[in-house]
């Protein structure tokens, strides 16, 4: 995000497309699931413990420039078309692979080897998350799956064993560190965004004040 708002802000973008729809997105990820991306006190107090070189060129961004001064000062509108037609997830997915021979994956954010592998593998057997009950959630409120269906599908883990193994590899190889190494971090003891400095408060305040005045629909997750 810090990259593609760097990129629009340099080249004057006014107008920001995304596939983000209360549809199938409908319930959010709980925050000791997914915590913001823009808190840059986190960002930093992590990168001063662990990191090894500086930061001067890596892409960065905060809340109150993503809140205040990207929207408001840059001008840079973000919009989600798909709220604003009929959109069902199966009948898109039909529409792909009838029109332009789109190949599906297993689940939602396999798209990526990385993602599959951090939300198939290293959040559920780690830390015991399973994104697919937040996605089978909106889908389940929105009638575009039945509660038993979701319910049979979370018997079976996200990734299989072989796979998992095979992906394990291939991610250790891409962060170019060892096997050994890898296995060292997952069977560290867990963390969570509260062991490190943040801005937590601040996003709850502006999730409060965002609700009381309805600024933005949802505001802060709990």
């Amino acid at each position: 995000f810090a990259a593609m708002y760097k990129f629009a802000v340099q080249y004057k973008v006014r107008w920001i497309l995304t596939g983000g729809n209360y549809s199938t997105e409908c319930v959010n990820n709980p925050i000791e699931w997914m915590y913001y991306q823009s808190d840059i006190v986190q960002l930093r107090d992590i990168h001063k413990r662990f990191g090894t070189r500086p930061l001067h060129t890596f892409p960065t961004t905060s809340v109150l420039r993503h809140k205040l001064v990207l929207p408001y000062i840059k001008r840079i509108r973000t919009i989600r078309p798909l709220n604003y037609v009929p959109y069902s997830k199966d009948a898109a997915i039909k529409l792909l692979v009838d029109k332009v021979g789109w190949t599906s994956y297993p689940q939602k954010h396999f798209e990526s080897r990385f993602t599959a592998f951090y939300e198939g593998f290293w959040l559920y057997r780690k830390f015991g998350y399973d994104t697919r009950r937040v996605q089978y959630s909106s889908l389940i409120l929105t009638g575009q799956m039945q509660r038993a269906d979701a319910l049979d599908r979370l018997r079976s883990p996200p990734m299989d064993d072989d796979t998992a193994q095979r992906e394990f590899a291939y991610v250790a190889d891409k962060l170019n560190i060892s096997g050994d190494e890898l296995r060292a971090y997952f069977a560290a003891p867990n963390r969570t965004f509260r062991d490190y400095r943040s801005q937590a408060w601040l996003y709850s305040l502006g999730g409060a004040v965002s609700r009381l005045i309805r600024f933005e629909p949802g505001g802060a997750r709990r």
